[in-house]
């Protein structure tokens, strides 16, 4: 039998899907289990079993496969992609030593190793100091290391979630250069762990053997094991292939090959990116994160709080999902003057942001909010694409949405209208699922290179143009007071940050 499927593992925030594609890029069959086990122990901490995620993969490759038994034999290869920044110590017999610390963790390290001298001078002088004090106290494992001391001394591997499950697909601890992207001492400019002597080992609690190999993006890793064969379901010698994080091939998957391209990601972070094969920091001490594909960069900025706030939304307003759209299209565009700065969660460049909302009046409704919502994501967007432009020296002239948030028609439009270009929508929801699907195909030969496997798999399913009168009114919303915000409330965001924790010192 032919063998010309990939099997696409893509173990996201919300679900665990399993994902069957063909080598045109069509969806042939899919399953998908919820990730409702996260733990949340103490406020801020968000946690789930380590295990958990690997028994909630071999739940949907079970399901997948016994629902689409005539598909079984047909699989050519398999490849994961994964939720980004979630870490897990392993002891050394490979098993968890505690839950699986996520991305979504709010928990801060007190304490914190000391940097060298030379270092601490380097970064007052460029005025990134309180950027690496907050990445140290971010990273996982000082918070382990600091507060649970015994677990950290028992620890042998430090992996993120993309080298969990590639350890219990195959036995080896080896994971994609393209899932690099969390609290770990990696070299982003050479894709490879950090150099000795980089500031990154000092800054954080990890030793060179407790990482995994690393790999790019398409290489075959090894076959999968037969105690993962029995666990899956999935034919025994079958391929594992590394593909990369989930919004890495979320850019792959919506054909994002070149620089001038970018894509939006509309999911609970909202990011934009493009693909560079120059290596550039979008902002400084803010890397551009490995691609899905071999030797190259996305260069993102990123809205950590995105489609998230529309959670939010709904659960502070009561609104279910089927009357978004009604709500969005009730509200002209631009809100009646609502503007919104949707900085709901700090990003580490900015670790004092806060959200706002200026611009209320009495004939604002929660159509009004919610529109401009989606509206202020899409403004700190184009701010990103901006800064993307300025620091890469290519200007972006296409323009594809991907992620939930870009189902919503009033989503694709007010985007089209607010960067003023035509705002595509891929043929397929399933766009990191796909982009992982595409490092499989092109390690295992059915594609001879990416440029070919992309014109092959990838494709717009919808076009949204941007209307004159619209982007009128973004633009003038967007360069007279959006853009201002953010620098006139920066002093008020200092002094609530130093108000409350001065406060909260004193309780």
């Amino acid at each position: 039998m032919t063998r010309d499927l990939l099997l696409a593992i893509d173990n996201g925030t919300q679900s665990v899907r399993a994902l069957l594609f063909d080598v045109r890029g069509s969806l042939v069959a899919k399953a998908r289990a919820a990730l409702d086990e996260y733990a949340v122990p103490r406020t801020g901490w968000h946690e789930h079993d380590a295990e958990g995620f690997w028994r909630a993969v071999c739940g949907v490759c079970r399901r997948l496969l016994q629902e689409n038994a005539t598909l079984r034999e047909r699989i050519a290869g398999v490849a994961v992609t994964t939720q980004r920044g979630t870490a897990i110590a392993l002891d050394r017999n490979g098993k968890p030593l505690r839950p699986a610390i996520t991305w979504l963790d709010q928990r801060r390290s007190a304490e914190v190793p000391a940097l060298p001298l030379h270092w601490r001078v380097a970064f007052r002088l460029v005025r990134v100091s309180e950027t690496v004090a907050h990445l140290q106290r971010e990273a996982e494992a000082n918070w382990i290391a600091s507060n649970e001391p015994r677990l950290w001394a028992a620890t042998d591997k430090f992996l993120l979630l993309s080298g969990y499950l590639i350890y219990r697909f195959c036995g080896r601890f080896v994971d994609s250069t393209g899932a690099q992207v969390g609290y770990v001492p990696f070299d982003f400019k050479h894709l490879t762990w950090a150099r000795p002597g980089d500031w990154k080992w000092s800054a954080i609690r990890v030793e060179r053997s407790m990482l995994p190999e690393l790999v790019a993006p398409g290489t075959v890793i090894a076959d999968i094991s037969e105690d993962a064969a029995e666990a899956t379901g999935i034919p025994r010698r079958t391929p594992l292939v590394a593909a990369a994080a989930d919004k890495a091939c979320e850019v792959l998957g919506a054909g994002c090959l070149e620089p001038n391209i970018a894509v939006l990601s509309y999911g609970t972070t909202a990011t934009i990116n493009t693909t560079s094969r120059r290596y550039f920091e979008p902002m400084p001490l803010l890397p551009s994160y490995p691609a899905a594909i071999p030797r190259a960069y996305n260069t993102e900025v990123q809205i950590p709080s995105g489609y998230w706030m529309v959670t939010w939304f709904k659960e502070q307003f009561g609104v279910r999902d089927d009357t978004l759209e009604d709500l969005a299209n009730a509200v002209a565009p631009g809100a009646m003057g609502l503007i919104v700065q949707p900085y709901w969660w700090p990003r580490i460049t900015m670790p004092e942001a806060k959200g706002a909302m200026v611009g209320f009046g009495g004939e604002h409704t929660r159509a009004h909010v919610y529109r401009a919502i989606l509206e202020g994501v899409a403004f700190a967007l184009r701010e990103g694409k901006e800064r993307i432009e300025r620091r890469g020296h290519v200007p972006v002239t296409a323009l594809r949405v991907a992620g939930g948030g870009s189902q919503s028609d009033a989503a694709m439009q007010l985007t089209a209208d607010v960067f003023g270009l035509p705002a595509e929508r891929p043929h397929i929801y399933e766009t990191s699922g796909l982009g992982a699907a595409i490092d499989a195909a092109v390690g295992l030969g059915l594609h001879p290179d990416f440029p070919s496997a992309v014109r092959a798999m990838t494709r717009t399913a919808r076009v949204f143009e941007p209307q004159s009168t619209a982007r009128t009114l973004y633009d003038t919303l967007y360069r007279r007071v959006y853009r201002k915000l953010y620098g006139r409330l920066q002093p008020l965001y200092e002094a609530i940050r130093d108000i409350t924790e001065s406060a909260v010192n004193h309780s």
